[in-house]
Parts: structure tokens; C-alpha cells; sequence
């Protein structure tokens, strides 16, 4: 490992009113990091991130493909070189969305998260995560079982803090007054946020900082949209034209113009469109990280140098305002 690793350039951002301190990108293995994957790209990848100032990795349960088999990857990954840095890393998961079959396989039971975190602490060869997050609202149980659990977790040592993730204004609002009151604040949020959807905008971001929680942004390039990969049509090895969550109908001429447009400005700054994207999102202090993915070294390498650039000019902000109305 690299011993320089904290002089990379890399910064760290208080989350919100708490002693959390996360790297200004951080890494996630919502995709790549699966049994579909090459262990050896995944080991090759973990290692670059560390050693560029990368403390933060998020994972969830139903991680993959197949569902738990990114959390097994990192318990490689840690048994095999990460162990003895364990008090450098801030390691995530989650549980919320489908993982197993029945009525406890899902949502925000008591019973399915407790048992998700013992299956998720097992397959990365933890003790603990440094925080568990409930990953969706569960409009069906009720919110004082999930939030009292996540405080139960909290005390049971098996994490170190708890968050929230996609949860709607009104819920999130109750959860940090539930949290607050038994002392086991929820000191994260994590959502959706990037150029082409600005949804937190409206209340989520303000909400958190009032409330003393950071914001952690996931899905900072749009899936892919925000790069450069798009430009000239649909690449054959891309995720569009491999099928999954981001779809061909989303690729619109009126959204290709606005890449066109922005990939423009991102080139006057001297960055890829990527880079700008990700500098976009931390330009202020309302974001404390933002998750990446990766499929390689070299694509990480082109993401770190988006913190090399984090300043825009107001003409700029205005002209980036005007392409995304």
C-alpha cells in the first residue's frame, strides 16, 4: 500500500455535525465488483482508490450480480490486504431492497434488517460497518420499527453510525426527530443527485444540513450519461446497450444536445465532462461526497481529476443553469 496515500490531493469533508470525515469521492460497488467479475480488476481497483486518499467504500446487501456477491469480493479484499487498515476505512452497507425470497427478504422490518447486516458483516469478514443504512422507506411497516432498530444496531456495536437513503422530505423530517431524541442522530443521507436530476434541490439538502446530516450523492454521472461516452452514439460495450437500469429511451436528442452543450464548457475548463460533473456536485459545502463507480483503474484515474478543478465561475454556473432548464 501506498504509505503517501493522504498526500494524493485528496480532501475530506466533515459529515455534517458529526466527527465523520469522508473522502470528497468515494467509492462504490453497486456494479463491477460482483462473481460476474474479474477478481483481479476488482483487487487492482480497491488498492488504486486507498492509495489515492479513498478511505470511503459503500456497499449494500444486494450488491452484484449476483445479489451479496460484492460484499463477498471486499471480504476477499480485506482477508487478502485491507485488514490490517481497517481503522483507515469507512466501510457501508445497506438493506431495504429485495435480497431474499419471502416476506423478510425485503423492505424495513426489524427481522430483515438485523438478519441482512449478520448475513452482509459475515460475507465481508467484519465485525462491524461504520455505518448501516436503511436503504429505501418502507411505506408499510411502521417507521418507529425500522428507526428503532437502526438505533438497536447502533448499540448492539454491530454499527458505528446509521443513515437514511431515498427516504421522501416528510419520513426523513420524522426519522431525524426519532434519531435525534435516543441519541443515535442520523448523520447521513444518501441520494440521487447529478446534473439531470436535481431533485434534492427542492428540500433534501437543505433539510440535511439543518439537521446536522452530510448528503452523500450516488449516481454522480447520471449512469454514464455525463461522460463522454455518449457523444457519438451508443458504444456496443455500454451500459445502454447492454441492458439494466439505464435505457436507450432515456439517450433522447434533447438530452444528447444538453451532453453536447455541457461536454463544451467541461472542455473550456479544461476537464472531460465527468471530471465537471463531479466538480459540479462538490463545488459547495452541501455535499459532503460523491460516489463513483468504476470499471477500471484508468476510469478512476480520470475521476480523481475532477478534484483538481472544483471552482466554477459564475458565468459558468449561469451557462450550466441554462443548458439543464
Amino acid at each position: 500500500m501506498n504509505n503517501d496515500r493522504y498526500n494524493n490531493g485528496m480532501s475530506y469533508r466533515r459529515c455534517g455535525k458529526s466527527g465523520i470525515l469522508l473522502p470528497e469521492i468515494s467509492l462504490g460497488l453497486w456494479h463491477n465488483f460482483g462473481s460476474v467479475d474479474r477478481f483481479e480488476n476488482c483487487l487492482e481497483m480497491a488498492h488504486y482508490a486507498f492509495d489515492h486518499g479513498i478511505t470511503h467504500f459503500d456497499l449494500a446487501n444486494n450488491y452484484g450480480p449476483v445479489p451479496g456477491s460484492a460484499e463477498e469480493t471486499f471480504g476477499q479484499i480485506m482477508k487478502k490486504s485491507f485488514k490490517p487498515y481497517r481503522d483507515e476505512l469507512f466501510i457501508s452497507t445497506k438493506a431495504g431492497h429485495d435480497m431474499w425470497q419471502g416476506p423478510y427478504g425485503t423492505w424495513g422490518s426489524r427481522k430483515h434488517l438485523i438478519s441482512s447486516l449478520d448475513q452482509s458483516l459475515q460475507r465481508m469478514n467484519l465485525e462491524y460497518v461504520d455505518i448501516f443504512y436503511s436503504h429505501r422507506y418502507d411505506p408499510e411497516t411502521p417507521l418507529e420499527e425500522t428507526l428503532q432498530t437502526l438505533v438497536d444496531i447502533v448499540r448492539q456495536g454491530k454499527a458505528l453510525y446509521i443513515g437514511i437513503s431515498k427516504y421522501p422530505q416528510e419520513a426523513a423530517a420524522f426519522a431525524y426527530q426519532y434519531l435525534r431524541k435516543r441519541d443515535v442522530r442520523c448523520l447521513l443521507y444518501q441520494g440521487r443527485y447529478n446534473m439531470f436530476n436535481r431533485e434534492p434541490e427542492a428540500d433534501i439538502l437543505q433539510q440535511a444540513k439543518e439537521n446536522g446530516t452530510g448528503f452523500i450523492a450516488f449516481s454522480p454521472l447520471a449512469q454514464g450519461l455525463l461522460t463522454n461516452r455518449y457523444l457519438n452514439g451508443i458504444p456496443e460495450d455500454s451500459r445502454i446497450a447492454r441492458g439494466g437500469f439505464l435505457k436507450k429511451e432515456q439517450l433522447t436528442d434533447e438530452v444528447l444536445k444538453k451532453i453536447k452543450a455541457l461536454n463544451e464548457i467541461a472542455a473550456q475548463r479544461g476537464q472531460t465532462l465527468a471530471e465537471m460533473a463531479l466538480a459540479w456536485l462538490l463545488k459547495d459545502d452541501l455535499v459532503t461526497s460523491v460516489i463513483i463507480g468504476a470499471s477500471s483503474v484508468g476510469q478512476m484515474a480520470d475521476n480523481l481529476k475532477a478534484l483538481e478543478n472544483k471552482t466554477f465561475q459564475a458565468e459558468e454556473l449561469e451557462r450550466i443553469k441554462e443548458i439543464l432548464i
